[in-house]
């Protein structure tokens, strides 16, 4: 009997992005990287791009890109960013399902998804209706097909959402094998429940939709295996993985079998390290010792149709045992770090959450009729705007749905409102509710979403809708007591974030004092024109004043601004912004402050700065993070060099003296092994970036560290020097036959395998694997035709490749 494998990734991250900058902020807790979609990018997303298959010596026989073998589905706002930040792993990722289409009779692997991982049961009509046309139009845009299915988040099911499905064109969805209520044979009288272990995932099922008389193809995953993938350590083994793969094969049934397993595609990497290894190698194993055909969801269909219905049970998921009540109610289903903690806030949020929805709903409808032929049908088709921003593209928008030509003011209205739509849907993402407390990143994201609907209702509209959020948010009650409840977490870490065109104008005219701009320049999704700009100095005191033209790329809503800055040294400054009021006040405001600081007054600087900008002033901490670190980094550069040549002269000064210490058997003084391990940590990040690499000062270095039992960063030296060697693979790439180039990057990746740290190889690697089809098959051809430097070069190589690990062929 025919034995087919299926293995679906749902790839996956909440978005992360700030509402107001579109964009991701330096987050610390993913050191050393930028944020943690970077982070969890470099752990999964990448490596299974160019996944490894070892040979009986551990070393790299095959590189295969895992998305062209498996099912997978991307959240839309996750590929956005993979578009944005890190195009190659993208541009892999959508070339994997024009591959898959190859290997599985035309039918692509990638599934679509609901738009932005809303709970559907729990979501409105029209919020249903926009998810799943936003999510299939986002597919299309970036794999240029229809989705033959779509991913529920959470496997969240109700017959109103399959009817919209089905409506839109989608042919199936996966769920859980305890999501089904009842089967039978397709014309047969009698229905079935299924047992404990759920319905049988080895077929796909028919669903009929009661309302419309549409269908719906339903497959469910293998429980049990998906189970030990995802939280049973199976990815320890790739040849055990495959094992356990077969084994959910019955030699009881007498159709032609589907093993197919569903997880977090996160847990091939990210959850289990190496865990992309261990998947490359059950497949390869399943088919090179051909224990089943690997397959896809769509080809199985159209080879094998249902010929069993199924019923549902409406309202369940796969993460929650009592339904969809983990993300509504306090239904006991948590992370399990936290046994003492409740979750009672989560009905209190979403009925927060739902009263903000239902209040603006009305208010969208009636402001956008006199500008949009259908407010409704504009907001299903936003997502045209959200994939090309480009002002083309907008202007095409607005006139296709605008009732009459708009001018900018109400253009400015319209994009308002379609924004205010988007963050009203974007505040229902499921993570706001799936772990075990309010204050949580993952709540707090919700919330700032929520925040920015807010503010753009209260601009639009001139009420206030804030307060009735708060008093209902305030219910929430947080675990922890000093945040308290909802309300208080929202005045305490969300309304810091939000952003309007003053604090934008402040960021510019701060940062304008450690940068040089252009006269037009982009600060995240906002232009900046300037219109003037004026620096004077004396000494390490500097004064800036000007004005600019401040434009949301977003709503087009655009304002001049006037600023005035002084910085006296270090983290001390004082700014004010206001809007233009015209060129006799700027004149004088500009005439005023530069005379008195000509004077070297600089309490009258700071008076006229206060009572010119009316006591609208900003510092540091007004600017956004990254620049926030970027500028505090350039302050601190000369505190820490002298820090540095402290510790230094503390360590060498008193080095002999912990070698006695040590010969001895005492412990070092805790102030004499905090400077070696300052002056330690530092000189080796110092080495590690510095090029050409000095080995004799890094083998230095690592002894001293190990003589004086020095705790290493790892992470941050290991993230240095894998940058510095991808730097040197590039320029070999580039320059294959130049013997230096080689010699060095040879003598680095020797280098590595003695470090006590892990350093990441895989793209350099990835370069060398690709050369070896090239450039080491010419050298070959030259070296066996008596090619002197041909050989040798060849001998380098096969150094190099000695230390990556990959094996060359013979």
């Amino acid at each position: 009997m025919d034995r087919y494998v299926c293995i679906h990734g749902h790839f996956y991250q909440p978005p992360r992005e700030n509402p107001w900058l579109e964009d991701i902020e330096l987050q610390d807790s993913a050191y050393p990287y930028h944020d943690w979609n970077e982070r969890i990018t470099a752990e999964c997303y990448e490596p299974n791009t160019a996944s490894r298959i070892l040979d009986g010596y551990n070393r790299i026989k095959k590189i295969v890109n895992n998305y062209t073998k498996i099912s997978f589905n991307f959240g839309p706002t996750l590929l956005d960013w993979l578009g944005t930040k890190k195009p190659d792993v993208y541009r892999a990722i959508i070339a994997a399902d024009r591959e898959s289409k190859a290997h599985f009779s035309g039918h692509g692997s990638a599934l679509a998804q609901a738009y932005n991982h809303m709970i559907m049961p729990l979501a409105c009509r029209r919020d249903k209706y926009t998810q799943v046309i936003w999510g299939i139009r986002d597919f299309e845009h970036r794999f240029r097909r229809r989705p033959e299915g779509m991913w529920l988040p959470e496997t969240a099911v109700d017959l109103e959402t399959l009817e919209i499905m089905a409506e839109q064109g989608i042919r199936f969805t996966i769920l859980s094998p305890y999501q089904a209520r009842r089967v039978r044979k397709i014309g047969a009288g009698t229905w079935q429940e299924p047992g404990p272990g759920g319905i049988d995932p080895s077929m796909p099922y028919r669903l009929n939709l009661p309302a419309s008389g549409r269908t719906m193809e339903i497959f469910f995953y293998d429980g049990p295996i998906s189970r030990a993938v995802a939280f049973e350590k199976l990815l320890l083994n790739g040849e055990n993985f495959a094992k356990r793969l077969v084994t959910g094969f019955s030699e009881g049934r007498t159709w032609p079998q589907l093993l197919n397993i569903a997880t977090d595609g996160e847990t091939y990497g990210h959850h289990y390290h190496h865990g992309e290894m261990a998947l490359a190698y059950a497949l390869h194993y399943l088919e090179t010792n051909k224990l089943a055909r690997i397959t896809n969801y769509g080809e199985h269909l159209e080879k094998y149709p249902p010929t069993y219905e199924v019923e549902i049970n409406e309202n369940s998921s796969w993460s929650c045992i009592h339904g969809v009540e983990r993300w509504r109610n306090n239904c006991g289903c948590n992370s399990g770090m936290h046994p003492e903690w409740n979750q009672a806030w989560r009905a209190p949020l979403r009925n927060a959450l739902n009263h903000l929805r239902n209040t603006l709903a009305p208010q969208f409808e009636e402001k956008a009729r006199p500008f949009l032929k259908d407010p409704w049908a504009a907001r299903n088709d936003y997502i045209t705007i959200l994939l090309d921003r480009s002002p083309e593209n907008v202007d095409r928008f607005i006139e296709k749905h605008s009732v009459r030509p708009l001018d900018p003011a109400e253009e400015v209205i319209v994009l308002k409102l379609l924004e205010m739509q988007r963050h009203a849907m974007l505040m229902f993402t499921s993570c706001g509710w799936f772990f075990d407390e309010i204050s949580g990143i993952e709540t707090v994201q919700v919330l700032q979403y929520a925040a920015r609907a807010i503010q753009l209702a209260e601009e639009l509209f001139g009420s206030t809708v804030e307060s009735q959020f708060l008093e209902i948010l305030s219910q929430a009650k947080s675990n922890i007591s000093a945040h308290r409840d909802g309300a208080h977490i929202y005045e305490k870490f969300v309304k810091p974030a939000m952003v309007d065109l003053l604090k934008v104008g402040a960021h510019y005219a701060i940062s304008s004092l450690f940068e040089t701009y252009d006269e037009e320049s982009r600060i995240f999704c906002y232009t900046v024109e300037r219109k003037d700009h004026r620096n004077l100095a004396a000494g390490k005191v500097k004064l800036a004043l000007g004005q600019a033209q401040i434009t949301s790329d977003i709503t087009r809503e655009s304002a001049v601004l006037s600023y005035g800055v002084l910085y006296f040294g270090e983290h001390n400054l004082n700014a004010g912004v206001r809007e233009y009021r015209g060129e006799e006040a700027y004149q004088a405001m500009v005439q005023e402050v530069s005379d008195a600081f000509d004077r070297g007054d600089l309490p009258e600087v700071l008076r006229l700065l206060d009572n010119h900008f009316e006591g609208a002033t900003y510092s540091l901490k007004q600017l956004f993070r990254d620049e926030q670190r970027r500028v505090l980094e350039m302050i601190l550069d000369s505190t820490l060099a002298e820090a540095e040549a402290d510790y230094r002269r503390i360590y060498e000064r008193h080095a002999t003296l912990m070698r006695f210490l040590k010969d001895l058997g005492i412990p070092q003084p805790k102030a004499l092994h905090t400077a070696a391990e300052f002056v330690i940590n530092t000189g080796l990040r110092r080495a590690f970036t510095d090029e050409p690499l000095d080995f004799e000062r890094i083998s230095s270095l690592l002894s001293e560290a190990a003589l004086w039992e020095i705790p290493l960063d790892g992470p941050g030296l290991g993230y240095a020097l894998k940058k510095t060697l991808e730097e040197m693979a590039e320029r070999l790439r580039a320059e294959p036959t130049d013997p230096s180039l080689l010699r060095n990057l040879e003598a680095a990746t020797g280098l590595v395998r003695s470090l006590p740290f892990e350093v990441n190889l895989w793209k350099v690697q990835n370069i060398y694997y690709a050369m070896l089809s090239t450039v080491y098959t010419d050298l070959r051809k030259k070296a066996e035709q008596g090619d002197e430097s041909a050989g040798e070069l060849m001998e380098l190589y096969d150094a190099l490749g000695d230390n990556l690990r990959v094996k060359r062929s013979t």
